[in-house]
């Protein structure tokens, strides 16, 4: 199966995402219980890839103690290291994050997320940018390289805003001791962002794993009042949802799984009905023309970025 689960929104009752429908989360204990029930239906749906991160709230150690219940080494879990969740459940907290790509902060989260292994499989860097130095941080990069070849890892990154192409580019040069760091790329990749493609082929042939964050656009693939400018889009993947009977969310995903081949594609699912809704993707098929006719979508990624820095955490 070639989806994932993304716990973004399983760790913490607060994302950025313009649907409001997360679960409720005024009580810590009915939050926990939430999250290990999605963690559950997407073990029982076929999903065998969870990625989380401490900058995720709760969800390391949710997942850490979920996967503790399993006894199943087809599991594959990736986490990062970079972000720290500061917003301690409090809705109204200002700064819900503070990235730090430091050798400290890295050696700090790796002393909890390695409680992960065995089924540990993927460390990754954060969002890394050019901005931060972190591709050029050699204390950084040789510790990566440790970890990589003493726990057989795979190291890789996530990728976030206009210059996501020149990140992967910058990181397919790192080398530590002669050999290539970098394994994996977890990257923004929907109708409106679809820059990855100007490198999906080089990746592809350097045997690179693609992960495919926000296919669904942080929910701007559901109609919405606030961006008359997509009604063209809404209107066709309202057709193509009721020709193929699964919902626009399962759209989004299908067409993320086709055009990228091979890829992971991380299903953002809050709630148990959302991942039902997800795993449809695996009941059809989308036509040539389709994928055509969303490729048509494509804006800048300065305009996708741009709205994207305007969603607040809800």
């Amino acid at each position: 199966m070639n989806i994932g689960l993304g716990t973004a929104a399983l760790g913490r009752p607060q994302y950025i995402n313009i649907r409001k429908d997360n679960a409720a989360n005024t009580d810590l204990e009915t939050f926990r219980k939430h999250s290990f029930q999605v963690l559950e239906e997407a073990y029982n749906a076929g999903i065998r890839y969870f990625d989380t991160a401490p900058g995720y709230g709760l969800a390391e150690e949710l997942v850490l103690e979920w996967v503790q219940t399993k006894n199943d080494n087809s599991i594959e879990i990736a986490t990062k290291w970079g972000y720290t969740y500061t917003a301690n459940f409090d809705a109204n907290a200002t700064v819900h994050e503070i990235k730090e790509h430091s050798l400290t902060k890295l050696n700090e989260q790796w002393n909890f997320s390695k409680q992960l292994l065995p089924y540990l499989k993927v460390y990754q860097i954060h969002s890394a940018t050019l901005e931060t130095g972190v591709l050029e941080n050699t204390e950084v990069l040789a510790q990566l390289a440790f970890l990589k070849k003493e726990h057989h890892l795979k190291i890789g990154l996530t990728t976030s805003g206009t210059n996501q192409v020149e990140v992967i580019k910058k990181a397919l040069e790192v080398l530590v001791d002669g050999e290539t760091l970098f394994d994996l790329f977890q990257v923004t990749y929907n109708f409106l962002d679809q820059s990855l493609l100007q490198i999906s082929d080089e990746l592809i042939k350097q045997n690179k794993t693609i992960v495919i964050k926000e296919a669904l656009a942080n929910g701007r693939v559901f109609r919405n009042k606030t961006y008359p400018y997509y009604n063209k889009l809404y209107n066709v993947l309202e057709s193509l949802s009721k020709k193929h009977t699964a919902g626009v969310d399962a759209i989004s995903l299908k067409y993320c799984e086709q055009t990228i081949p091979n890829s992971i594609v991380l299903s953002g699912a809050s709630t148990a009905l959302q991942l039902k809704e997800n795993v449809k993707l695996n009941d059809f098929s989308l036509s040539t023309n389709e994928i055509e006719l969303l490729n048509s979508f494509k804006t800048a990624p300065e305009l996708y970025w741009t709205e994207r820095k305007q969603l607040e955490w809800n």
